[in-house]
């Protein structure tokens, strides 16, 4: 029993001692992380001096042997670059910086710093500051050695036709940077970068972009900026630049408003082009042969000085540049000259205003014709030696004894109304009567003796009045003496007289009817004819 606890305490015992050595040897790394102060990145541009400090904090209990630089690049092996014994002048092996690389002359063991002068871009890397100890062992701390290359940066278009793929239009270049430079590109046009780097000999970087796109003529001018941005500057570089994308010329013929009529003057038709290159020349035709002679060409305009059936036709305008042709057409079509929409209420004022003119005076010559015509035929009735004429108008009434119109009455030369109908009273006719002009009155007698009664023109009357032509003439003188008068075909009855004694009848039957008695006493006729 005694022995086996004896043995358990030697396992414990043997357990606790590895413990105790794990951790003296994480606790000496710790330590040596910590006393050894180094820089951990310094930077630096070609053919430049830099340093490479380093320094032991705290020696208590430590022996210091030896210090050595170790440079490590990133490709490739260790390799020992100086070291420095107390006892011994310093040694700087072979490597890439020997005689660029010496200890400061204040160097010890407590602070070994060196320094490489005309430093490369290949010298960056890393660089170790090791410390040999005793009983410590081997301390060490790290610097990172960055080498910085200010590139030269540049960004240029790249002149291309509008087409159907995508070509290169613009190209931005970061040349012999460290580290690598970024390009962004900034553009409204749809399109894409490529972007490329290239590490040179010196190891510095070149950085090339590439912007890609299917140009248009819509695309031609507009903005685009290339980006770049590097560790060695303040801020990016902008380079603003313009898409150039050449295309044929795109013509537009503008001035033409569907408003040509006949008579217009002076209208013009520009015919306007853009494109890239500009475009070298403009060429006015017509589609159905050579141009009108009313037509004036100057450079891009065409002017019509007087529009008529000649412009009524397909003007075209051709532009021309390094690219190709562009063209553009307007066909005219020449209308019939429009009223002016504001003179129209007065145009049709005046035309009917003229009208209404023309037929009051229409009216007005017929009412003259008729009157003068009728007057004519009183006048042929009257024309023989043997014929008078007595006006009865409105005097005062007949008198018993027969007698019509006293010197003061209504009779020929009396100051009464000479509106009433005119009688012709014939003394070489057989009938003595006295025929009213154009009158349709049937006879009557007044005063107890036979008054004249009104009638229309007899044949007789006609035939003076030189009415009939040859032919009725004719069948007129074949009559017999009684049918010439009577049975004329006129159909007018004759003047005829009436015994007294038939006056009462006549009065009763037609003066109730057709006589109107008048204020002075007197009567006419409502339908008689007054001249």
């Amino acid at each position: 029993m005694a022995r086996h606890d004896s043995r358990n305490w030697h396992d414990c015992s043997k357990m606790t001692g590895l413990l105790c050595l794990v951790a003296s040897i994480l606790l000496q790394h710790g330590a040596s992380g910590q006393r050894v102060k180094v820089e951990p990145e310094v930077l630096s541009y070609p053919g430049q001096t830099v340093n490479l400090r380093c320094a032991f904090t705290d020696a208590t209990g430590i022996q210091l042997t030896m210090v050595t630089w170790i440079y490590e690049p990133k490709e490739g092996d260790r390799i020992n670059i100086a070291v420095f014994h107390p006892n011994f002048d310093p040694n700087y092996p072979d490597s890439p910086v020997k005689g660029r690389v010496s200890f400061k002359a204040s160097s010890n063991l407590d602070s070994p710093s060196i320094q490489i002068t005309d430093v490369r871009m290949n010298d960056e890397g890393k660089y170790i500051c090791e410390y040999a100890t005793y009983p410590r062992g081997n301390e060490q701390g790290i610097t990172y050695l960055v080498m910085l290359a200010k590139p030269q940066n540049s960004a240029s278009i790249v002149t291309v036709v509008d087409g159907t793929k995508p070509v290169v239009v613009a190209r931005c270049e970061s040349v012999d940077g460290r580290p690598a430079a970024q390009i962004d590109w900034v553009t409204a046009a749809g399109g894409n970068a490529t972007t490329v780097s290239k590490t040179g000999p010196d190891n510095t970087v070149t950085v090339s972009s590439e912007y890609r796109m299917v140009p248009t003529s819509a695309d031609n001018a507009k903005d685009i900026s290339c980006v770049v941005a590097h560790r060695t500057q303040v801020k990016p570089d902008s380079f603003p630049l313009k898409l150039a994308v050449e295309y044929a010329p795109r013509v537009t013929i503008v001035g033409y408003d569907n408003n040509w009529y006949v008579g217009r003057t002076n209208v013009l038709l520009t015919c306007q082009a853009n494109g890239n290159p500009v475009p070298l020349s403009v060429h006015w035709k017509s589609m159905s042969g050579e141009l009108p002679d009313t037509v004036l060409i100057k450079e891009n305009e065409l002017k019509v000085l007087k529009v008529d059936d000649s412009v009524n036709t397909t003007f075209v305008c051709e532009v021309k540049n390094r690219i190709g042709i562009g063209r553009d057409q307007v066909t005219a079509m020449v209308r019939e000259p429009s009223v002016n929409p504001s003179n129209a209420g007065v145009v049709a004022g005046a035309v009917i205003g003229s009208l209404l003119a023309l037929l009051l005076v229409a009216a007005l010559i017929a009412v003259l014709v008729t009157r003068n015509r009728r007057q004519q035929q009183g006048y042929r009735a009257n024309g023989g030696s043997d014929m008078k004429t007595r006006i009865f108008g409105g005097g005062k009434k007949a008198s018993k004894n027969g007698t019509s119109g006293g010197a003061g009455g209504g009779g020929v030369g009396g100051g009464g109304n000479n509106n009433g109908p005119i009688y012709v009273y014939n003394e070489s006719s057989s009938h003595q009567g006295l025929g009213e002009k154009n009158n349709h009155h049937q006879p009557l007698t007044m005063g107890g003796r036979p008054e004249v009664v009104a009638t229309t023109p007899t044949a007789q009357d006609i035939l003076l009045s030189n009415e009939l032509d040859d032919a009725e003439r004719r069948k007129f003188d074949e009559l017999e003496e009684e049918e010439r008068y009577d049975n004329f075909s006129g159909g007018a009855p004759i003047l005829q007289l009436r015994p007294p004694h038939d006056q009462d009848d006549m009065i009763g039957g037609y003066l109730d009817d057709d006589m109107e008695s008048q204020r002075d006493g007197s009567v006419i006729s409502r339908t008689a004819v007054y001249v």
